[in-house]
């Protein structure tokens, strides 16, 4: 076979070795981290995540590339995305990588304005709202736009948004009537 197909025998070996060692780095220094993912990645997570794939595969396959300069890239960026998942506990920093909460539907309005902010279109949040066994949109008093991008519903007829988490969100998020939040928080939103 030609060397423009194999490549010299020796550089084969050293780029598997250098996979190995940059791969077993990466599952240490992964497994030494936060657990973090609940449904899907924040931005922070899939930052992480393209950043040490780049840095695993230019070590394992890049002439002149040391396992050792690779390595410290990986734990580099692994250890600035352990610091700033600690930091998300500090509002201000939450505020900066997160993104926020959305009121998507209010009391059965579809709202466009937060959709466009969001890059949705109504067809994708209407899919996703049949998907979750909703029949009409006006069955619904809110929909949460959650900052892993799930949805959470609080239906018309279900019980008063007094739970925490539903009035917590709702003072949250970005974009909504804060007065009705508050008001809803407090017991007095109705319908």
């Amino acid at each position: 076979m030609p060397t423009w197909f194999l490549g010299q025998d020796d550089a084969l070996v050293v780029v598997a070795a250098k996979a190995l060692l940059v791969y077993g780095t990466a599952v240490v220094g992964l497994r030494i981290a936060h657990r973090r993912t609940l449904a899907q990645w924040t931005a922070i997570d899939f930052a992480a995540a393209v950043a040490i794939g780049a840095v695993m595969g230019r070590t394992a396959v890049a002439e002149g590339q040391s396992f050792l300069v690779g390595a410290t890239a990986l734990v580099t960026f692994l250890a600035a995305h352990a610091v700033v998942t600690l930091g998300r506990g500090n509002r201000w920093v939450a505020k900066a990588v997160d993104h926020r909460v959305r009121v998507l539907v209010d009391h059965g309005v579809l709202r466009r304005d937060q959709l466009r902010i969001c890059g949705l279109t109504e067809n994708d949040v209407l899919a996703k709202l049949r998907e979750l066994g909703v029949r009409e949109i006006a069955e619904l008093r809110y929909v949460l736009y959650e900052t892993k991008g799930e949805l959470t519903i609080v239906r018309e007829n279900g019980p008063e948004p007094d739970g925490t988490l539903v009035r917590r969100g709702l003072s949250d998020a970005a974009g909504v009537d804060h007065r009705r939040a508050r008001r809803a928080r407090d017991g007095g939103d109705r319908g």
